[in-house]
């Protein structure tokens, strides 16, 4: 594998709808799944839950409200947000574009 195919600049992979948040995968094993949600201001990831993954986001870009449990957080450029396998969890708002990297292991099963 050459070095540059290691390598993903994630601000140049994101992309955007104004319908709808995007998802990009960007890694994918049996083990782990990492990928980007990029959000439009106003758009949001409906509350779900995942019973054998933990998972996490970190924002990259922008600003966002997340549901973990029972809380809401306030999130910037920066943060790290975990989700427990099991925990409810989700994007109530976004306040301006903004990029979320998350990560899952195990990686969930292939969008069908």
């Amino acid at each position: 594998m050459e070095s540059r195919e290691l390598i993903q600049h994630l601000p140049e992979r994101a992309t955007f709808r104004p319908d709808a948040m995007t998802k990009i995968d960007c890694f994918r094993s049996d083990r782990l799944f990492v990928g980007l949600n990029c959000f439009e201001p106003g758009q949001t990831q409906s509350v779900h839950t995942h019973g054998g993954a933990d998972k996490f986001y970190v924002v990259l870009t922008g600003k966002a409200t997340f549901i973990v449990g029972m809380q809401r957080v306030d999130a910037r450029s920066g943060d790290l947000i975990p989700a427990p396998a099991g925990v409810p969890h989700g994007v109530a708002s976004v306040s301006e574009r903004t990029i979320v990297l998350i990560g899952m292991a195990p990686a969930p099963a292939p969008p069908v």
